[in-house]
């Protein structure tokens, strides 16, 4: 998915060409750093030399010894750009871009499928397919961040202005800085099973949304796309979706009250379908900060959130349903009560079937509910509707439940509703008892009446056989 390069050419040279080469550049490195006379002190006082290294870490190294060299080039130009007080010179600018793109947009492999579905979002020291390369890479990305953060703006634009801008010294520079084209190969970085470099593209892809104002509703786009295809039309092991929820979580929270039409829309076509997926897990967190971020600048966007995630809720995977009675949690303790009204009792029905879930995470999770302070404050102020369904679940699992912890729970919510609402829990005790008592005299009446029609065939049955 990234962007294509042609490969380097390999010119065969013999050993002591090469030798000299190597030699050549090291001793070049020695001068640039280690002696005080000739120490680099900007970025246009030895032109030709910079040049020379930028050139050679434009070039992909396979070599051990070329590679550790390439390295030490990088971590040199780092530290000159960091140290530079005059402006980059706009020659010097587009070469160190050039570089950065060679090095950094290549073809990524498919991701791995247990990349995707073992690495979880909380886990984030693990790295499950370290690339050999990053040592390199990670020098490339701090210098991307050092060039845009120390360029003009107008300076990087490029393709905003209709076409590239034209210097004062020489042939336009646009097109080899930061571009459309630029981003869009940067965007599709995140697809790399390497953590590192995700979280590596996604500081860059900030600071780029940060500072270059007139891409940011081309930035935008382009993510939502990525988010798009991910749900519609891939196998859904594509990497790097954590990191676009997280980058999208902060442009949320920037949005202005009220809410655009598309921003709305972006809620509901890609925020609520991103809860589907299988491994959901892996962005989990991020995705419920970017809904949660909805909720608290239009509270009317709570009950809308709460039906839709109710409606795609899992069967099998308990995963998912503790990650989303949590994220269900935090809404009811973002909206009023007047939002909360309109789905409570869909709300509370699908909390009881968590109740009494036989997977005991699931139901321990859904009786922690009870037990948030903040959320019940909201539920409380109307019970009469919901009540029934609740002690419904926690009789249920005080009789039939197999796991001790999940019973010792529920005992304590149950005696934490009884103080809450004493009189209202035993009007709704004394109906259940009736209903059972209702259902167990239906059930026995249903068995009497086939039993006669049953003993009624034999004898008719009979009666035909004493004939023949």
């Amino acid at each position: 998915m990234g962007a294509q390069r042609n490969s380097p050419i390999t010119i065969a040279t013999s050993p002591a060409k090469k030798s000299t080469t190597l030699q050549f550049l090291f001793n070049l490195d020695s001068k640039g750093c280690h002696s005080p006379d000739n120490k680099i002190q900007s970025l246009d006082s030895r032109n030709d030399e910079l040049q020379l290294i930028i050139f050679y870490c434009t070039q992909l190294r396979l070599d051990d010894q070329e590679s550790a060299l390439k390295r030490l080039k990088l971590t040199q130009l780092l530290s000159i750009i960091k140290t530079s007080i005059t402006p980059i010179s706009d020659e010097i600018q587009e070469s160190l871009y050039k570089m950065v793109a060679s090095n950094l947009f290549r073809p990524l492999p498919p991701p791995s499928s247990s990349t995707v579905s073992v690495i979880s979002c909380e886990v984030d020291d693990v790295i499950a397919a370290p690339s050999a390369a990053w040592q390199h890479l990670q020098i490339v990305y701090d210098i991307l961040l050092r060039l845009i953060s120390k360029k003009d703006v107008k300076s990087l634009q490029g393709e905003h202005s209709g076409g590239p801008r034209i210097s004062n010294h020489g042939p336009p520079i646009g097109d080899h800085f930061i571009g459309r084209n630029f981003i869009l190969n940067l965007l599709n970085l995140f697809n790399s099973d390497d953590p590192r470099e995700r979280n590596a593209v996604k500081n860059v892809v900030h600071r780029i949304y940060s500072k270059f104002t007139f891409y940011r509703s081309f930035m935008r786009k382009s993510m939502t796309e990525l988010l798009l295809y991910f749900i519609y039309e891939s196998d859904q092991r594509q990497n790097g979706i954590g990191e676009i929820l997280e980058i999208w979580g902060s442009i949320i929270n920037g949005f202005m009250v009220p809410l655009k039409d598309e921003h709305k829309a972006f809620l509901s076509r890609v925020l609520i379908p991103l809860h589907k997926p299988k491994n959901m897990m892996v962005y989990h967190r991020q995705l419920a900060y970017c809904v949660s971020q909805y909720v608290q600048k239009e509270v009317e966007l709570g009950c809308v959130v709460i039906g839709k995630i109710l409606r795609c809720w899992p069967v099998t995977n308990c995963q998912k349903e503790v990650l989303l009675i949590g994220e269900l949690e935090e809404i009811v303790e973002s909206i009023d009560h007047g939002q909360y009204l309109k789905v409570a009792l869909p709300l509370w029905t699908q909390i009881a079937k968590c109740i009494k879930s036989d997977n005991s995470q699931v139901a321990e999770r859904a009786l922690y509910i009870c037990n948030n302070e903040q959320f019940m404050r909201v539920v409380s102020q109307d019970m009469e509707m919901v009540f029934p369904i609740v002690v419904e679940a926690i009789e249920k699992n005080l009789k039939s439940h197999w796991s001790t912890n999940v019973q010792q729970l529920t005992q304590n919510v149950k005696m934490l509703l009884d103080e809450l609402e004493p009189v209202l829990y035993k009007k709704c005790l004394e109906r259940m008892e009736k209903r059972e008592l209702t259902t167990r005299l239906e059930e026995y009446t249903r068995r009497n009446r086939w039993e006669r029609i049953e003993m009624a065939a034999i004898a008719n049955n009979m009666e035909w056989f004493c004939r023949d």
